[in-house]
């Protein structure tokens, strides 16, 4: 074959292929923006922020770990390789479906906060609301707690095997994912006033990059020492009185006795039929039934009838979140109070 005909040959296969490829994405339905394509497994399957989080939960499932025990080990992983939304400064809720009772749990790790944060605190603070960053608005990290109790009920593996990949990627590094990095890139500027967040969360002052390995033996040595030691560790060990010491240092008020008090609670969960689909939500003081309110005003249309992304899609859309909100703000509250 001569080499004219052989790039005549090649240039007619990629012109041939470039129709398909432009209409080719991860799905072959629906808008290929707004779209991904099905998983499909006959076992189990696993879905997170980050890849080598997925990872790390499939791969317990493979060592005959249970969803829950594969969710833990997420969950901790995600506070290495995605600290901009986890961590175990962080809060837990949980919906899991038990195959033996054919029911479902749900539990509530969120923390309350601090006792000596009142009302009245916030007045002599000239505040009128909550700040988005800073100690002040720190409540009580519910996840670790959670881990415990899910993993009491509905664990196979011992929780230092779940907690066991977080630590080795911790110690020996991971390349920070693009989406992560830009987001850590924006939180950086916000944070990096706050004692310790420096050199805790950065590189030399700047925020991981794409690709960059990023190590944290700090939380390698939390995770550990709650692998070791279990829940107590945590809430009433040397661990609770750094947090409570750094907030004290740092005009906080989440105190020693304020981690040591702490409990979840296993709730049942609520729901709601969408055109014959049964959703399930957690309660207040989660925020799961605006979701449902949102449902329940939409079920009246047919949005197979209504273009994706149409002024009448998105003003639909719109209005229900409006209504679900406005509801959220007046009636929602923690059931506790």
């Amino acid at each position: 074959m001569s080499r004219r005909l052989a790039r005549s040959l090649l240039a007619a296969a990629v012109l041939a292929a470039m129709p398909a490829l432009s209409f080719a994405a991860d799905r072959i339905t629906g808008h290929t923006f707004a779209t991904r394509s099905e998983v499909i497994a006959p076992h189990a399957m696993a879905a997170t922020s980050q890849p080598l989080a997925t990872q790390v939960a499939l791969d317990v499932m493979k060592a005959g770990g249970s969803a829950v025990d594969a969710a833990i080990a997420a969950n901790a992983a995600l506070g290495l390789m995605d600290p901009t939304g986890n961590g175990v400064g962080g809060d837990l809720f949980a919906i899991v479906w038990d195959p033996k009772t054919q029911k479902l749990y749900g539990y509530n790790g969120s923390g309350r906060s601090p006792k000596s944060l009142t009302l009245a605190e916030f007045q002599r603070r000239g505040l009128k609301e909550i700040p988005a960053t800073g100690p002040l608005p720190v409540s009580v990290p519910g996840a670790v707690d959670g881990w415990f109790a899910l993993h009491e009920r509905f664990g196979r593996k011992p929780m230092a095997d779940n907690l066991a990949p977080a630590i080795r990627y911790a110690r020996e590094g991971h390349p920070v994912a693009e989406v992560i990095a830009y987001y850590w890139d924006r939180s950086v500027p916000k944070l990096s006033k706050y004692p310790g967040f420096s050199e805790q969360f950065t590189i030399n002052g700047h925020a991981p990059r794409k690709g960059e390995m990023w190590k944290n033996p700090n939380l390698a040595n939390t995770l550990q020492q709650i692998a070791d030691g279990g829940r107590d560790a945590f809430y009433k060990g040397a661990i609770a009185h750094t947090i409570s010491d750094y907030f004290k240092a740092n005009g906080g008020y989440l105190s020693y006795q304020d981690m040591a008090d702490h409990h979840g609670e296993w709730v049942d969960p609520v729901s709601s039929n969408y055109r014959g689909y049964d959703v399930w939500e957690l309660p207040p003081n989660s925020q799961g039934i605006a979701a449902l309110q949102i449902l329940n005003v939409l079920e009246g249309y047919d949005f197979s009838k209504i273009p994706f992304g149409s002024p009448e899609h998105v003003h639909l859309f719109v209005e229900a979140k409006k209504l679900a909100f406005a509801d959220r703000a007046r009636f929602y509250a923690d059931m506790a109070f």
